[in-house]
């Protein structure tokens, strides 16, 4: 692990603020724009309304200060551009360049001046590949007291994708670096798909008659093949199932995990582990009184009781590590764990911890808030057990997890389960606990201003800092995707935006007070596209709200499926876009989990709440009129294409009609909303909020929202009435 420079956090606007007025503010605003576009951090931006923006000069410093570039002194910027010019000629040779197949890339090394170098690749598969050098004119540069010289080299164009060795020496000395190759498409053929249809769904909110009162692995596969069977659809999306804390209280939101490389365990059924059928008629009672207990716990609730229903899980999980395992399960289990290496020990370890000491590492003992020090090492050989529990509760969660995907294809899904890939993580939990030097510190991601949160967000999650991203060679990026596409069809990546640039908020700062700050998007799109197609997946965008327009067509050139929501596609002026208009390469849909259910938004029911909430800027009566004008205009293209009758407004019928459109557009991926099936009301979250609202523990509900058990949605005719909207052949 790469050694840490740290960075006081300083929270105050205050402080950041007497550091501009320090400045000649003439001087300061064109120095400051220029250092800061060195390092990726933009100093002009066009927001919701079209209207050119630019931040303030302190959160453009708090956010140079996030790059441990030093802030402090007279002189701090005249050191700041000494440090942004010498930093490419402190690397001998670069850490990590990602090129698409068949582009060509020039490479700059470095060794001491008059000195010889070699470059040469070592590919995956064991062959090498020496570089060709080309001629520059580049000067010396005194770097340290040492004179350093710079030698360029193309890298030939007809290299195969995957991970390659960079290799450099001069004289006696050796250096490496990553040369990453990616696929220039991906795409849907490769999965054999021109068009497909399917579900999204909540998967928590999904219970079966013998779940624990949270849906889990095993309800998703029986969902999975019912919409396959009865349905004939191809997919379930459902929301990221990261992992969570492992102590009570744990968060609701799936989009906010202690971590993105492992899963949550509470979508474990406990009776589907091969250790229950093997164990004793006690241990069996145990577990069968811990699932009562949760579904007590869930039917007093109108609420999703995580915390309850973990809790009992846990206990009857606890008894069936116990249960000795076959020899074939056990050496499963330890090629599972040699397999996941460090990151994994780092996992249970810190989930061990965390029953000790609670949830927020930043509390812990400072001898035990960096995973390698040697208390943490101590701990973990004194709680062995322990950490070899939570290994093997990820073994068993990517075992269910993995039946749910091959369910599915075995009973003839096209693409099975799509995984969602949560933005960011929970800056008090395992992953930035595990890889603290990949994050910046002092500032959380967010969003700008939009129309559906007018303020701003601020998601309170700390943002990957690109420069130590490309000098691990990608690594926890790499790790991350890999890890859900070993039970994924295919993944829809939350606010991929995030690939190409980040809204970092200031600590103590409002969300509108944000700066958008660059990421290397050839090197993160093309690992994704990389992994993708080595996992033989499709990775779906979700490019929602503020999008730049060139980073939708580079994502489809990429292969790469954008995500398309009829309340949003619009023309330039702001009319319904026709069918016809929309793109081929998307995700279709009515609604999304950040908006009601149809027959809700039909009612106005997401302007309504945010007034309750104190959300809108304008006055609800202003609002009701402006969403229920934009609705109108979506509705008479309904009547104009003969999709709803004449005058027909029964939210039920127009909902119909909806869907009626969806199946009009080239959209290769179109999707039913589970709760538009079942005639829920209910929104899933509403963004902006946290505790004000129910966020993300709704369970699944029917017309009268009252809980809806899987079993009664497989009987409903609502269902089967709106999925053939979407799949109209015989």
């Amino acid at each position: 692990m790469m050694s840490c420079c740290v960075v006081p956090e300083v929270d105050s606007l205050e402080w950041r603020q007497s550091i501009v007025k320090g400045q000649q503010m003439s001087d300061l605003d064109a120095r400051l724009a220029d250092l800061a576009g060195r390092f990726g951090i933009a100093t002009e931006f066009w927001d919701w309304k079209g209207e050119h923006r630019r931040p303030a000069a302190s959160s453009i410093i708090a956010c140079l200060q996030a790059m441990s570039v030093p802030v402090d002194g007279d002189d701090w910027i005249d050191q700041a551009f000494v440090m942004a010019d010498q930093r490419p000629w402190r690397s001998a040779i670069p850490a990590c360049v990602v090129v698409e197949q068949g582009e060509s890339r020039r490479i700059d090394v470095h060794v001491p001046a008059g000195r010889p170098a070699h470059v040469w690749l070592r590919l995956e598969d064991g062959s090498t590949n020496d570089l060709v050098q080309v001629d520059n004119h580049d000067p010396d540069q005194l770097i340290d007291g040492q004179w350093l010289g710079r030698a360029s080299f193309d890298l030939p164009t007809n290299l195969p994708v995957g991970y390659h060795a960079l290799m450099l020496n001069s004289d006696d000395a050796y250096w490496q670096g990553q040369l990453i190759v990616t696929p220039t498409f991906i795409g849907l053929p490769m999965l054999g798909i021109d068009s497909a249809w399917g579900y999204m769904a909540q998967l928590y909110s999904v219970c079966a008659d013998s779940s624990w009162g949270v849906g889990d692995f095993w309800d998703l596969a029986d969902l999975a093949s019912w919409a396959r069977i009865d349905q004939g659809a191809d997919f379930v999306l459902i929301n990221p199932v990261h992992a969570a804390e492992v102590v009570a209280p744990m968060t609701s939101s799936p989009y906010f995990p202690a971590t993105r490389r492992y899963l949550n365990p509470i979508y474990i059924r406990p009776e589907m582990v091969e250790e229950f059928a093997s164990a004793s008629r006690e241990v069996q009672a145990k577990v069968r009184a811990a699932r009562k207990q949760a579904m007590a716990a869930t039917k007093a609730s109108a609420q999703v009781e995580r915390d309850a229903v973990w809790s009992k899980k846990m206990s009857a999980l606890r008894l069936l590590f116990q249960v000795k395992r076959r020899l074939p399960r056990q050496l499963s289990f330890e090629r599972f764990v040699a397999e996941q290496g460090p990151s994994l020990r780092h996992y249970a370890v810190w989930c061990a911890l965390s029953e000790i000491h609670g949830n927020n590492w930043h509390l812990w003992p400072a001898d035990l808030q960096h995973p390698d020090g040697p208390a943490v090492a101590q701990f973990e050989t004194e709680h062995s057990v322990d950490v070899s529990f939570f290994m093997w509760l990820q073994w068993v969660a990517d075992d269910q997890a993995s039946h749910a995907q091959a369910s599915a294809k075995a009973n003839g899904m096209r693409v099975g389960v799509i995984s969602d890939l949560a933005v960011g993580v929970n800056r008090d939990g395992e992953e930035t606990w595990a890889l603290q030097d990949v994050f910046a510190a002092g500032v959380t991601v967010g969003a700008p201003p939009d129309a559906y949160n007018q303020f701003g967000q601020d998601w309170l999650q700390p943002p990957w800092r690109p420069d130590r991203l490309e000098a691990s060679g990608y690594a926890a990026f790499r790790d991350m995707v890999r890890a859900i596409l070993r039970y994924s069809g295919a993944i829809r990546v939350d606010h991929i935006i995030g690939l190409f640039r980040l809204w970092w908020v200031p600590n103590g700062s409002d969300a509108s007070q944000g700066v958008y700050v660059r990421y290397n998007h050839e090197a993160m799109i093309g690992i994704l596209a990389l992994e993708a197609q080595r996992a033989g997946a499709a990775v779906i965008g979700e490019d929602l709200g503020t999008v730049e327009p060139w980073v939708r067509q580079y994502l489809e050139r990429r292969g790469f499926l954008g995500t398309s929501v009829l309340w949003f596609e619009n023309d330039a002026q702001g009319q319904p876009l026709p069918p016809d208009h929309w793109r081929r390469l998307c995700l279709a849909s009515v609604t999304t989990h950040d908006l009601p259910p149809t027959l809700g938004y039909l009612a106005h029911d997401h302007v309504a709440l945010r007034h309750r909430l104190g959300l809108l800027t304008e006055p609800l009566e202003e609002e009701i009129a402006r969403d229920a004008h934009e609705q109108e205009a979506v509705l008479a293209m309904l009547e104009q294409r003969g999709l709803i009758a004449p005058g027909e407004r029964d939210p039920h019928e127009v909902m119909l009609g909806l869907y009626r459109f969806l199946y009009q557009t080239p959209s290769q991926l179109r999707c039913v909303a589970l709760v538009d099936a079942v005639g829920e009301r209910r929104t899933q979250n509403q963004p902006g909020t946290i505790d004000e609202y129910p966020n993300w523990r709704v369970p699944l509900g029917d017309a009268a929202a009252g809980r809806i058990s899987l079993e009664r949605v497989y009987a409903l005719d609502s269902v089967e009435r709106l999925a053939a909207q979407l799949d109209p052949t015989p």
